[in-house]
């Protein structure tokens, strides 16, 4: 399928089983399977509101493991904005983000205008390894945006995609595609700041 000029790629990065397809899935199909299928990469598409017209909102769902370096950097070069998603039970998932994030600071140069959201997934989950404290801290860190989901229960997966978008500054986006919705979203889009925590 090409690639339409004004589509609105968001790239979804993390480790294996950080529950990456899941919130995609989640999101676009509102689907959760319980078995884990390892992702090379997949793309899926959604329409939403943008600058009052409609556009295709493309989110990568992007390979765990580290095998395609080549596709990782074609990815952050062509993603408008990114998801980093990292396991509450698992302290190596979020230290294994860092070599991504600067490999986004690395292409996009100023990444202060990019949306990016922090993910802290698996919070349905009892034995937690990372408190929201610190997924908080580091988004501080990084400058970006930190929330905390859990696709299996659906909880704060919406909202996830409705922050990252209204991050955006260049353009108004909205999961609205009613336009009168998304005129609203990009006023109050310019009201706030930069960057919010949740």
């Amino acid at each position: 399928m090409p690639e339409q000029s004004n589509d609105y790629r968001v790239v979804v990065f993390g480790a294996a089983g950080v529950g990456k397809s899941s919130l995609v899935l989640r999101f676009v199909k509102g689907t959760f399977r319980e078995t884990y299928i390892p992702t090379i990469e997949d793309t899926y598409r959604q329409v939403i509101s943008c600058d009052k017209s409609v556009c295709t909102l493309q989110i990568t769902d992007t390979t765990g493991s580290h095998q395609f370096p080549a596709m990782r950097r074609l990815s952050i070069a062509k993603g408008h904005a990114f998801i980093l998603v990292y396991s509450v039970t698992s302290r190596q998932s979020m230290e294994d983000l860092q070599p991504i994030f600067e490999q986004i600071c690395q292409i996009k140069e100023d990444v202060r205008k990019i949306p990016i959201m922090l993910v802290g997934n698996k919070t349905d989950e009892s034995q937690r390894e990372l408190d929201a404290s610190e997924g908080r801290a580091l988004a501080s860190k990084w400058k970006c945006s930190f929330m905390e989901t859990s696709a299996k229960t659906n909880c704060n997966v919406q909202e996830l995609f409705q922050e990252l978008l209204n991050l955006e500054e260049r353009r108004a986006v909205s999961l609205q595609v009613d336009g009168k919705k998304a005129k609203q979203l990009g006023q109050k889009e310019k009201l706030r700041g930069k960057c919010c925590l949740m």
